[in-house]
């Protein structure tokens, strides 16, 4: 099964704050094997923008330090699954262990 897997970063590891991040790291897995990690810009931080922005580039899933629940919401509805409270790693460390389940998400550090 090939995902996309978005993370949002500063200076190459988790940004908490998902909306204001530096760039999106793009996490491509086949079968449970990273295979390429690209790293893109995001547009200027609009309410509600984010989600059918990642849709369209193919993201399926999203790791992120804490999100808004409305943002959430839209992820849900493009199709795209939402994963907060992760610790602040590197994509490759984060999407590592998220595929080994040994990934630890705690609570969402978002509440707007």
């Amino acid at each position: 099964m090939t995902k996309k897997i978005a993370v949002p970063t500063t200076e190459g590891v988790l940004d908490a704050h998902f909306g204001h991040c530096e760039k999106f790291a793009i996490v491509e897995v086949e079968d449970k094997t990273i295979i390429n990690t690209t790293y893109i810009d995001p547009p200027p931080h609009q309410p509600g923008l984010l989600p059918p922005w990642l849709a369209e580039r193919g993201a399926t899933d999203i790791i992120a330090g804490g999100m808004g629940q409305h943002a959430i919401r839209l992820f849900n509805e493009k199709g795209v699954n939402v994963f907060v409270g992760a610790p602040k790693l590197t994509p490759e460390e984060l999407v590592d262990g998220f595929l080994q389940e040994t990934l630890d998400f705690n609570a969402n550090y978002c509440d707007h």
